[in-house]
């Protein structure tokens, strides 16, 4: 029987770029698949065959922006934040990032209300870090996906959220933890006011988004996932990765990178690579390694050049690249951490913000990758942890057997006959 399953994820291309991975095996065996986007995400998903309902989380801007611009100025504007140790962004950028989308949520509840009123769907599934009352109000299906590292999940076991913070070391949990109480308990308060006010349940402690009745899906491969002293429970399943469909029509190394050497594929997300300053120094660096280098440029592609060892453009197929590298240099953002280990792929990790300090630092401590400090490090520690992960066999075949593994049971595949189960018995 054919169902209509509404996905609503974060206007951002990692949650997006998950959840049609989904979509697509959702619409392969004959269901309606809906995408509530962003108006700036118009014509995306449509393009990918897919029916689309716009809506906006703030008034129009008075003058149109030229495309890109807004992650410029939020670079030029942001940037030094990212400079900071994990605990001063609590209150310089964490905090500000979640009211943000806290307002944001407030402005759009009446039109995602609207939405689905006139949808009716079977299912909807949201990829978001806070709450949409609409939608456990709604009296529909709903599911959560976490496309975010799981300590975003609490446990007295598990490092706090956006800390950076190693597993096996707890003596700076504590302060951590105070100093999230004191940045964000009087946002959280008034939050869950609304959200109770708009019709929803009120939110777990501390948390901005709450855990689903119907089904919940986490994004994250077991070898890298954290032990925890308290199960998460029967209504969350862990959906190891998720990566769409290659539609790139095929992707091959250009002429320009023949030659010797690994070939390394360098992505520091929207964000990262709009920071010219760090793409420039990374390019300095990287051109005297007698490797080869496939560039993710991003939005000011236009802004710094690359080393005659190196491709790139603004926007690359990565999942047509990732198969064909030796190894990836990356911010750590938790659809390009799965996607390593997707594709069986090591990594070196130069986070920024959000939960990419909790990836680097998983990555590093489970051994599958470096950690480097993203403004700090010395110009000899990247080719030295480029050199050390390429010759490591052992963590090769290591990672080759986790791919093996991810590939032959696709999350996916997973995620969809769960979410298909709660459309068909809400």
């Amino acid at each position: 029987m054919t169902r209509t399953i509404v996905f609503f994820p974060e206007g951002a291309f990692g949650p997006t770029n998950n959840c049609v991975g989904i979509g697509e095996v959702l619409r392969a065996r004959g269901h309606r698949v809906v995408f509530i986007v962003e108006e700036s995400f118009a014509g995306t998903l449509e393009a990918r065959g897919f029916e689309e309902r716009l809506m906006r989380l703030a008034p129009p801007p008075e003058v149109e922006e030229a495309p890109g611009q807004f992650w410029k100025d939020f670079i030029r504007d942001t940037a030094p934040e990212f400079r900071k140790s994990t605990s001063e962004q609590l209150s310089s950028f964490i905090q500000p990032t979640f009211q943000a989308l806290i307002d944001g949520a407030r402005y759009v509840n009446p039109r995602l209300t609207e939405i689905i009123d006139e949808l009716q769907p079977d299912a909807i599934c949201e990829d978001n870090v806070v709450a949409f009352p609409a939608l456990a109000a709604s009296g529909r299906p709903w599911v959560r996906i976490l496309s975010c590292n799981p300590a975003e999940l609490p446990d007295p076991q598990v490092p706090p959220a956006f800390s950076g913070l190693p597993a096996g070391d707890r003596s700076q949990w504590p302060e951590f933890r105070a100093e999230y109480e004191r940045s964000h308990r009087r946002m959280w308060s008034e939050f869950d006011a609304f959200v109770r006010e708009a019709g929803a349940p009120g939110l777990p402690d501390l948390e901005f988004i709450h855990h689903s009745p119907s089904l919940n899906l986490y994004l994250y491969p077991a070898e890298a996932d954290y032990p925890r002293q308290r199960p998460l429970g029967e209504g969350w399943h862990r959906v190891e990765s998720c990566v769409r469909r290659d539609d790139s029509g095929g992707w091959a190394p250009p002429p320009e990178l023949a030659g010797d050497g690994a070939l390394i594929y360098l992505s520091l997300g929207s964000l990262g690579s709009a920071d010219v300053a760090l793409m420039t120094r990374l390019v300095e660096i990287l051109a005297r390694t007698p490797h080869r280098y496939v560039v993710s440029k991003g939005p000011c592609h236009d802004e710094f050049e690359l080393a005659p060892n190196m491709w790139g453009g603004e926007y690359l197929p990565q999942p047509a690249i990732l198969p064909q590298v030796d190894l990836v240099i990356m911010h750590g953002g938790n659809n390009t951490t799965t996607e390593c280990f997707h594709h069986g792929k090591p990594s070196i990790v130069l986070p920024l913000f959000w939960d990419q300090y909790d990836n680097a630092q998983r990555v590093d401590e489970t051994g599958f990758g470096v950690r480097l400090r993203t403004y700090d490090f010395e110009d000899a520690e990247l080719p030295s942890a480029i050199d050390r992960l390429l010759a490591d066999s052992a963590l090769r075949d290591r990672m080759t057997d986790i791919s093996r593994r991810l590939q032959e049971h696709p999350g996916t595949v997973r995620a969809a006959d769960l979410i298909e189960r709660v459309a068909a018995n809400p």
